[in-house]
């Protein structure tokens, strides 16, 4: 039975995630075999292999692989409630994946969409008490990284609608601050300043009219600036591990980027784009009493590994 979408077009999107995923494909030939399967559309004959390799029993890699080979023999042979669960078993296991545009049938799109609708406000809320719970133990970092991942699956395009309206909103607004405070406190303390010279007093100065204070988060007093835009560059390239980068900017008073630097590198490549981008990003001025005021921001910088 033939799907009225392209199975070889489906073919190259199973066979990119063999590609993605190394290690499955060199443990497990029988994965191979399924693509190559579903590839001459012997849907049936596809989802006989991949069931007989027990994806609650696999690695969680090879165990997505699995599912998504399922969902896609499944949805070929018409049987949606089942790939459904699928699907929902791969939402599960990477809340961040769905399939290309340019790869796949709207049939698929659409169904991946739907289930990532209905799960990933669900999934968000636990990633969000998980993070919150670092918090209070002051593991910093893993805060940092969970609330993180909090704000990028809130921005995924998927849930543009929620995103807008409680809960999601409020949780990203929680998310955000509890972000900044984590990577200020994962920061590495300052050096130790040099010892004191003494030296005669210099001659008198001029007076010279102090700099604008330079506000923070930890000022009670500040309304903190709202980013307008504050786009990051892909991450090009593979990264066999989880990279978390912050990159520091001053936010003037016209909510303009003063300056910025990374103060935790991600790779020298990917900082220098990265701190490129932030000179050009926009906020809404922060202010004290109703008046525009300079602000210190930390954005943090999560860079997933590469399967």
């Amino acid at each position: 039975m033939r799907s009225p979408f392209s199975s070889a077009c489906l073919g190259l999107v199973l066979a990119g995630v063999v590609i993605g995923a190394p290690a499955a494909r060199a443990q497990d030939n029988e994965i191979a075999s399924a693509r190559d399967l579903y590839t001459s559309a012997a849907y049936d004959d596809a989802l006989a292999v991949l069931n007989r390799l027990h994806a609650s029993d696999r690695p969680p890699a090879e165990a997505k692989v699995i599912e998504q080979y399922r969902a896609f023999c499944l949805l070929a042979l018409g049987r949606g409630a089942d790939a459904e669960k699928a699907i929902e078993a791969v939402v599960t296991a990477e809340p961040s994946y769905h399939p290309s545009d340019s790869d796949v049938s709207p049939r698929i799109r659409s169904a991946f969409a739907d289930v990532r609708r209905r799960m990933l406000p669900v999934i968000i809320q636990q990633k969000y008490a998980q993070a919150k719970a670092s918090y209070e133990r002051k593991e910093w970092a893993a805060a940092a990284a969970g609330f993180s991942q909090v704000l990028v699956t809130i921005a995924d395009p998927d849930l543009v609608a929620d995103a807008s309206r409680p809960p999601l909103s409020d949780i990203r607004t929680l998310a955000s601050g509890f972000e900044e405070l984590s990577a200020k406190a994962a920061a590495p303390p300052p050096p130790l300043p040099a010892p004191v010279v003494q030296a005669p007093p210099p001659p008198p100065q001029p007076v010279v009219p102090a700099p604008p204070a330079i506000y923070t988060a930890e000022d009670r007093t500040v309304v903190p600036p709202a980013a307008i835009t504050q786009t990051l560059p892909s991450f090009r390239g593979v990264s066999p591990i989880e990279r978390v980068g912050r990159i520091e900017v001053i936010v003037d008073e016209t909510g303009a980027v003063e300056s910025a630097v990374m103060t935790a590198s991600v790779s020298s490549a990917y900082d220098k784009l990265a701190v490129a981008a932030a000179r050009n990003w926009r906020y809404t001025p922060a202010s004290v009493n109703g008046k525009p005021v300079k602000f210190r921001k930390i954005v943090q910088i999560t860079v997933k590994p590469t399967s």
